[in-house]
């Protein structure tokens, strides 16, 4: 599959050539399991998602690679969880579980409807045995956390109001200030210090979108 160097020195944008490329949601996550049973119980037994596909395949692509099953649980909508258990191999040590925030930071957060879903959850969760986080407010979003038998982090989410064109507004100024901070902090050979910089950076962008606003 082959490993980008993050380089994008030549690469072109897409107003160059005009063509507007578009994602249509989740079709499927995947993620390797050395759990096998454990995985197919915690999905299929004790989520309650039906397993829906399953792939069996020889080693395919570099040398080295294993043979594996690629097994997928229903997710909603036409989304699905997907695992790779690669037969007649062990979890290296990059891929254990690990208490920080970086790996937190990898997860999927699935969709419900309501409040009254998010609660269904997390009470059912917990009544089966499961350690489920409070709720969590962030934003647009009310969340619950659990991890899986593989230590992956879960995210079960609800939206709290719909995205509108303000917050369009708000990203874009957010994200250039906090792309010119850490621009000027690379040129001078040191990292981005903290959210406060941003936060002064980003005032004097608001006050200019304010004035070309008027």
């Amino acid at each position: 599959m082959g490993i980008g160097t993050g380089d994008l020195t030549g690469v072109k944008h897409a107003a160059e050539d005009g063509i507007r490329l578009a994602l249509h949601g989740v079709d499927h996550t995947a993620r390797p399991t050395w759990k096998l049973n454990e995985t197919v119980e915690f999905y299929r037994d004790v989520l309650g998602l039906p397993l829906v596909h399953a792939i069996t395949a020889r080693g395919w692509g570099p040398p080295g690679h294993h043979d594996f099953l690629h097994f997928f649980f229903d997710a909603g909508k036409g989304a699905t969880i997907a695992f790779f258990y690669y037969i007649g191999s062990e979890r290296p040590e990059k891929y254990a579980p690990e208490e920080h925030h970086f790996y937190f930071a990898t997860h999927t957060a699935w969709a419900v409807d309501s409040e009254e879903e998010l609660v269904t959850w997390k009470e059912t969760l917990e009544k089966r045995g499961i350690q489920v986080s409070p709720y969590t407010r962030h934003e647009i979003l009310e969340s619950i956390y659990f991890t899986d038998p593989n230590g992956y982090p879960v995210e079960i989410t609800r939206r709290l109001r719909d995205i509108e064109s303000i917050d369009e507004v708000d990203a874009r100024l957010t994200l250039q200030a906090a792309m010119d901070v850490e621009s000027e902090a690379r040129a001078a050979g040191r990292l981005m210090e903290d959210i406060d910089a941003v936060w002064r950076r980003k005032a004097k962008l608001v006050d200019a979108y304010k004035e070309d606003a008027q």
